[in-house]
């Protein structure tokens, strides 16, 4: 079945879900990385792998929902609790422009955090017009969908009116966080509290709707079966399908920009203490990325997880059809509350694609080349 698949691949044809099956199954992952490798440099000719100077700020900790797979939330009235003053946030993006210079929106700032009750859609606007207002050279990139839907639901909106309203105080995209798993039989037992599969996509559908760009992630290797995952992958392709349809038709303007898997890492979390399986591999990983190159074709730009992996499996993920490294983050607290941390300076993030063959060239968060 693999050599049909192939010729598939190679015509450019739309795999199924079928062919995903057997792909994600096949044991050979030098084959697989030769299909992604061969899907990466149609869409990516040359040898450019891209990277983007940013920094990521966790502006709160408070949050109700308690997802078993996260060790990073503090209840409501918990001592552990904060929500970083105005201040300590203009101070740590001082601290990026400081890194990334002065180029017009080349520096991305990622803001998310828990789901505190406290933050209406106003404490939003306010921060966002003030960031927008005093640095120029950042280009936002800010709130999951699990905020958006819980910032509407207690300020009495929509999630189109929130989206507008914040789009309009100078929010330009949405990343990909709470994802996790597109299966709600999943969602349901690592975090019941939380939005359902259609909730998560409704609110990319919309932000596409009104010409707001988004990226799309998978947290995989928590209690999902591989057939859900490969369901992920789908409802990915899905609505990515109805947002190219709808800028084809002058209707809509946003998409997808990219997309971004990495593993769950159970140290610390509810989860661990019922844990029965061993956490996720790297060859794991690289089938994973291999399978997303190949299957969401679609979706130009897939970025490394460096940040779970650790650079030398990113470094070999740029031959299973990675094409980005991703961003120098600058600080991560999600991840890193599970015990696993790797950052690294920009001068690293060159000499790290370069030692794997690629040439390092820096990017926004639009995907455009900064000279």
């Amino acid at each position: 079945m693999l050599k049909q698949i192939e010729k598939k691949v190679v015509a450019g044809e739309r795999l199924t879900v079928a062919d995903a099956t057997a792909v994600y199954f096949h044991s050979n992952l030098l084959e697989l990385a030769g299909m992604a490798d061969f899907v990466r440099r149609r869409k990516h000719t040359g040898t450019t792998v891209t990277y983007n100077v940013g920094r990521n700020i966790n502006y709160t900790n408070i949050c109700w929902v308690k997802c078993k797979f996260c060790n990073f939330y503090a209840a409501p009235g918990s001592p552990d609790g904060y929500t970083l003053p105005h201040d300590e946030i203009f101070a740590k993006i001082d601290e990026l422009i400081a890194v990334g210079g002065d180029v017009p929106h080349g520096c991305e700032l990622l803001m998310q955090g828990g789901l505190n009750p406290k933050l209406r859609v106003e404490y939003f606007e306010e921060l966002f017009v003030e960031i927008t207002r005093r640095y120029p050279q950042v280009y936002l990139h800010a709130l999951s969908a699990t905020e958006i839907i819980y910032i509407a639901h207690i300020s009495k909106l929509t999630i189109e009116e929130t989206l507008r309203r914040l789009r309009q105080a100078g929010l330009q995209s949405l990343p990909g966080a709470g994802a996790e798993i597109l299966s709600d039989a999943v969602r349901d037992q690592i975090a019941f509290r939380k939005d359902t599969t259609d909730e998560w996509l409704e609110v990319h559908r919309a932000a596409h709707h009104i010409g707001m760009n988004t990226t799309a992630t998978m947290m995989y290797g928590s209690l999902e079966a591989a057939e859900q995952r490969i369901e992920h992958l789908e409802l990915i392709r899905q609505t990515q399908d109805i947002a190219l349809r709808e800028i084809g038709s002058g209707r809509g303007g946003g998409k997808f920009t990219a997309f971004i898997a990495w593993d769950f890492q159970p140290e610390g979390t509810e989860l661990q203490s019922n844990w029965d399986r061993r956490k996720s591999t790297g060859a794991e990983y690289l089938r994973m990325v291999a399978l997303s190159r190949i299957f969401l074709d679609n979706i130009d730009n897939l970025q490394a997880s460096y940040v779970t992996q650790g650079s030398k499996i990113a470094q070999i993920a740029l031959r299973y059809g990675l094409n980005d490294f991703g961003s120098s983050m600058m600080e991560e607290n999600v991840v890193s509350a599970a015990g696993t941390f790797h950052l690294m300076p920009i001068s690293e993030f060159c000499r790290v694609i370069a030692e794997a063959g690629y040439e390092p060239r820096r990017r926004n968060t639009r995907y455009e080349f900064i000279e």
